[in-house]
């Protein structure tokens, strides 16, 4: 029998025909083939590797989480822990992804937490010591609004960006934390979940079900801790996931009213074949004031075999590195799963010890600047690790800060944030320039094109060169223009070409919007044309007095169907203007 096959036999039925539907078996006990699988002693091993802390997994060392290559993988899968999981043993007998390639025992763990979890911290951390980090909760029904975009600006990032249609970047990962990072959602529904999970499976390590978070934000919507309530929801989220998608799948829980409830909810999800539990050691009333009840993350840890992380140690446990290991046997828990106590300083991973808080700080700034973090998420962030300080004179300019670079000069950083800005700027220009040779490559020689772009600024209110454009079209009888918008899905600009009287004509400067480059294509053919296109400097504007005409012909008629503020041909714009969804993209 070959080592697949006796790792084949430790799953479940169930397990065995989702993943590998062509390996007949006839059905028999879990813990039957697991103590085959054992070697000898293993029973006895079982309770003091399961309760005493920290398991390794062969091959845990490795970046990818995969087995060494040395030795055997009969002997790999052996000299794993009686207690772990049948679908460890199989990526250590076989050296095969089955649903994981991250490790929740013996880990030190970066928590979610809103507005702190965003990329700079999670790769400050790990460079401090952290082994996997979470991203702050991200609610389902918005992260299904986003679309995924790399490499998000002009090349120069490096990154996977999940951009809403705000253009909000919601969430940022890059390369580097690519194996690490678990990425933790707020649902309430299966599919939403399963959808999200999908969109981002690929770029992160695992997934996470926000099932602690006692915030009001949260529970209205039934996440969080409201999800506790409703273990039938809880079994029908996590059994999708887990079905559904191919990396880890992991949630985080606060206890219950008793130790026996919460114990009983803990064994229904390690049924559903989650790769680990999180626990906050306090209840959805209790605060971090409260003390955390490590005697019922114990409990917990005791009653199921997947990895327990402890959570909840900051405040009564956690004050410096060697505390981790204190509270992880306090808990008897697999890993320890740090918050505030890594927001107000991420080193608390590093086992040598603090680093200074101002070198933290400054470190934090760096990775801000090259992920061009949001100045306010940067501020907030800062804020909460000089707490006492705030009230100093570097904590007054933190305060007073209303861009990144201000901050940078609070922290005396200006020449870091010149040559950083310097950098970006260099590889953005060179990127443009790139682009623009592609495109020229492309073009259509019979487009006639210029370097324009639509600056609002240069015209009166509710008047643009489109409308300038639709209104020539009509006096000369030809017919209504059309506008064809592509967007470059590598910046995910745009760039419009207007046909009028057979003749093309775009701007050669891709725009953020569809409704600025189809007025810069505009503009483009007004100026060829020598037709005025209604800026201020052009003097009187006949489309003003037409529009206020039209308004008082309204005003004298309630009853008119049309809106007050828009003729008619506004009207045609903006039926032109409302199909943002439908733009095209360009070939990669």
């Amino acid at each position: 029998m070959t080592a697949f096959h006796v790792v084949v036999a430790a799953l479940p039925d169930d397990a065995v025909s989702r993943r590998f539907p062509w390996f007949p078996r006839p059905s028999e006990p879990r813990r039957s083939h697991a103590k085959r699988l054992a070697p000898a002693g293993a029973n006895m091993a079982l309770s003091s590797s399961r309760r005493g802390g920290p398991e390794r997994l062969v091959g845990e060392g490795s970046p990818t989480g995969r087995p060494d290559a040395s030795g055997t993988s009969e002997r790999a899968a052996e000299e794993l822990p009686a207690g772990s999981l049948p679908w460890e043993r199989c990526i250590a007998a076989t050296g095969m992804t089955v649903n994981t390639a991250l490790c929740f025992r013996g880990k030190k763990i970066l928590a979610p937490m809103v507005r702190v979890g965003t990329l700079p911290m999670r790769l400050l951390a790990l460079d401090y010591g952290a082994d996997i980090v979470y991203c702050e909760e991200l609610i389902d029904i918005k992260m299904l609004q986003c679309k995924r975009v790399i490499n998000g600006k002009y090349k120069v990032l490096e990154t996977v960006d999940f951009v809403a249609p705000n253009e909000r970047v919601v969430f940022r990962t890059c390369e580097r934390e690519r194996h690490c990072v678990v990425f933790q959602m707020g649902s309430a529904d299966a599919e939403r979940a399963l959808a999200v999970a999908k969109l981002v499976e690929n770029d992160v390590a695992g997934i996470d079900i926000n099932m602690g978070c006692p915030k009001e934000y949260s529970t209205k919507g039934g996440m969080g801790v409201a999800l506790l309530s409703d273990p039938d929801r809880i079994e029908s989220i996590l059994t999708t996931l887990v079905k559904g998608i191919c990396k880890p799948v992991t949630c985080k829980i606060r206890i219950l009213p008793s130790v026996e409830d919460t114990v009983n909810l803990v064994k229904r999800i390690e049924k559903t074949g989650v790769a680990a539990i999180a626990v906050h050691g306090r209840k959805k009333e209790e605060r971090p004031q409260h003390p955390v009840h490590c005697d019922v993350i114990k409990a917990i840890s005791e009653a199921v075999s997947i990895p327990v992380i402890a959570n909840g140690g900051s405040h009564d446990f956690i004050k410096e590195y060697t505390d981790i290991e204190t509270f992880q046997k306090a808990t008897a828990a697999s890993s320890v799963m740090i918050a505030r106590a890594a927001m107000w300083n991420p080193s608390i991973f590093r086992k040598e010890g603090f680093v200074p808080l101002k070198d933290v700080m400054q470190n934090y700034i760096k990775y801000a600047v090259r992920y061009d973090n949001h100045y306010t998420n940067t501020k907030y962030c800062l804020c909460q690790m000089l707490r006492e300080q705030l009230e100093t004179t570097q904590g007054k300019k933190l305060h007073a800060a209303q861009s990144t670079q201000e901050i940078c000069e609070a922290f005396e950083m200006a020449d870091f944030y010149e040559k950083s800005t310097a950098i970006f700027e260099a590889k953005k220009t060179s990127s443009e320039t790139e682009n623009q040779d592609e495109d020229d490559q492309l073009e259509d020689p019979d487009v006639i094109k210029m370097a324009v772009r639509f600056d609002k600024r240069e015209y009166p209110p509710q008047i643009t060169p489109k409308m300038y454009l639709l209104e020539w079209c009509r006096k000369e009888k030809h017919p209504q223009p059309v506008y064809e918008t592509v967007q470059r899905p590598l910046d995910r600009l745009f760039c419009s070409v207007v046909t009028v009287a057979e003749q093309k004509y775009r701007s050669t400067l891709w725009d953020k919007s569809k409704k600025l480059a189809e007025q810069a294509a505009a503009i483009v053919c007004l100026r060829t044309l020598g037709v005025p296109e209604g800026k201020l400097c052009e003097g009187e504007n006949h489309l003003i007095n037409k529009r206020k005409r039209e308004e008082e012909e309204h005003l004298n008629d309630k009853d008119h169907g049309e809106d007050l503020a828009e003729p008619s041909h506004k009207k045609a714009n903006f039926i032109e203007e409302s199909s943002d969804r439908n733009v095209p993209k360009m070939p990669q």
